[in-house]
């Protein structure tokens, strides 16, 4: 059980893999300001970057899990790297069926609502982990820009147009399920410049270092087309946000 290797290569660079700034990330953990001791579950954590930094600068503690060997790896020398390995350890397996033994102040999911196939799963998922009074916290897309058909919105990588929300649309789906919107940290033009970006430095030192590897063709393709389509779709057309809930 574990990632396929091209998503690993193209987020070998990463910390946060996501279109969230490590900036950002920590105005995120500054808007909630967490007590010290809060326990914090993260489903499909990626490197572990919220548990382990907010460790450091809020006092948390928790345990995040990922289906990623490669990336779990990386989560834990961060741990050890920023002191914190006493507070946060880290689990490999599905995140789609992980509930914490014991509840937890914040339940986050951020930017893998792919879990709970959808948002109104994860934030069930979320809820079985959840102390009274704490709260979630969701990673989501949503239109920044409307597209005009759906060959533009498969060009922003999505198999349909109703496959997302507008911004209004995303809040209203989280009050329909019982949630109060609290706070929410949005992602920019820069942030996802960021993350795409890197992902082309990662792809081309790969290539350069496995030319003859069975993935060198795809990924080959993927960076000769990806800038352009990054530049007139993807950060034209998508936002990206991450919503803290609490339940009514």
């Amino acid at each position: 059980m574990d990632l396929p290797r091209s998503f690993t290569i193209r987020e070998s660079g990463h910390r946060v893999l996501n279109p969230f700034t490590i900036e950002k990330l920590a105005l995120l953990g500054q808007a909630i300001s967490p007590s010290p001791g809060t326990r914090v579950l993260d489903l499909a954590c990626g490197k572990g970057e919220l548990l382990c930094t907010w460790a450091r600068d809020h006092g948390v503690t928790g345990t995040g899990v990922d289906i990623s060997t490669v990336f779990l790896d990386a989560a834990r020398a961060r741990a050890v790297e920023l002191g914190v390995a006493d507070r946060v350890g880290f689990v490999h397996g599905d995140a789609s069926g992980h509930v914490s033994d014991d509840p937890v102040g914040i339940a986050a999911c951020v930017g893998a609502t792919w879990i709970g196939s959808g948002v109104p799963g994860t934030v069930g998922l979320l809820r079985r982990s959840l102390a009274p009074g704490g709260m979630m916290l969701i990673g989501e897309p949503y239109w920044r820009r409307e597209p005009e058909d759906e060959a533009t919105a498969k060009a922003c990588g999505l198999s349909r147009a109703d496959d997302l929300l507008s911004l209004p649309e995303l809040l209203t789906r989280f009050g329909d399920l019982g949630c109060d919107v609290v706070e929410m940290v949005l992602a920019d033009q820069d942030s996802w410049d960021r993350y795409a970006a890197a992902q082309w430095l990662n792809i081309r030192r790969w290539l350069d270092a496995n030319p003859e590897d069975e993935l060198a063709d795809e990924l080959r393709a993927e960076l000769t087309t990806g800038p352009v389509r990054h530049a007139r779709y993807q950060r034209e057309y998508v936002g990206w946000g991450v919503f803290v809930l609490m339940d009514r």
